[in-house]
């Protein structure tokens, strides 16, 4: 019997959860405010800030999904007590963020990291300081993260959508179940220190996406709005500040990973049919 603590159970862990649990897995996870929904989703609930050892003491596998509070990762602390529970596997969900701009360039995991933002920095020395506890770490570095109550629909439905235009602008995304079909396969193939670049097959500007979304809801498309005249929050605005292509041959070469959703195209027929 198996059993994964999350650490930080937010949208792609419960993507995760949802495939182990009918295999006879057994999922802790941590929340600060949503005990009640964990719970109902089959999760073990464990308040956080808390005690993880007995947590720890049961698991033997670990996600490591928060993103850096205040610079650091908030579950670093705990690396002596998670190392002395001997789990046979730890993940650490990071994010192709740490490439920064590459002009519509081609990234893959043998490139070195430039961040450009503050958070992404962050991330790439939570990345190091995981490898450095010699737990057998596991890194993946997630695209744009898409799915069900996660996709544009809404907007499009209500009219809200914008489709921002930035000529060469590309974005790489993920649907939230394939994040999931990525970990579960990496828990099935364990290789410590690996790091994998999780992204579909094909990156593309975001006016394409909202587009299409409209084309399956047989709508209009979104307004266009030039970039210089958008009206967009500093992280928002953040996003578009970089442009990069995402290369995934790892997951397919060494994990024998199967996209369900290998382009935005798929991803959003199975999250309009999911959403009704």
């Amino acid at each position: 019997m198996k059993t994964l603590l999350s650490l930080g159970h937010g949208y792609s862990a419960a993507a995760l959860a949802r495939r182990l649990i009918p295999e006879g897995w057994t999922v802790i996870g941590t929340t600060r405010s949503r005990a009640a929904d964990l719970a109902a989703q089959g999760v073990e609930p464990l308040v956080w800030p808390g005690d993880l050892g007995p947590a720890l003491a049961r698991a033997s596998h670990i996600l490591v999904s928060a993103g850096p509070v205040q610079g650091r990762d908030p579950f670093l602390a705990a690396a002596p007590e998670i190392a002395a529970a001997r789990p046979e596997w730890v993940g650490y969900l990071s994010t192709t963020g740490i490439y920064g701009d590459r002009q519509g360039g081609w990234v893959d995991e043998t490139t070195p990291p430039a961040p450009a933002r503050g958070r992404s920095g962050d991330r790439v020395e939570a990345e190091g300081e995981w490898r450095a506890t010699g737990l057998p770490v596991h890194i993946f570095r997630l695209a744009g993260i898409y799915g069900p109550g996660r996709g544009p629909f809404q907007k499009v439905k209500d009219g809200t959508a914008r489709a921002i235009i930035k000529p060469g602008q590309v974005f790489s995304r993920i649907h939230v179940d394939d994040i999931a079909n990525v970990l579960h396969a990496s828990i099935r193939r364990p290789d410590p220190g690996a790091v994998y670049n999780v992204c579909d097959d094909l990156p593309a500007p975001a006016e394409d996406v909202l587009n299409h979304a409209a084309r399956l809801l047989g709508l209009p498309p979104p307004p266009a709005v030039p970039f210089d005249r958008a009206d967009l929050s500093p992280m928002a605005r953040s996003f578009y500040d970089e442009s990069r292509r995402v290369r995934n041959d790892r997951i397919k070469r060494d994990l024998g990973v199967t996209l369900l959703y290998p382009d935005y195209r798929a991803g959003l027929a199975a999250i309009l049919a999911a959403e009704g």
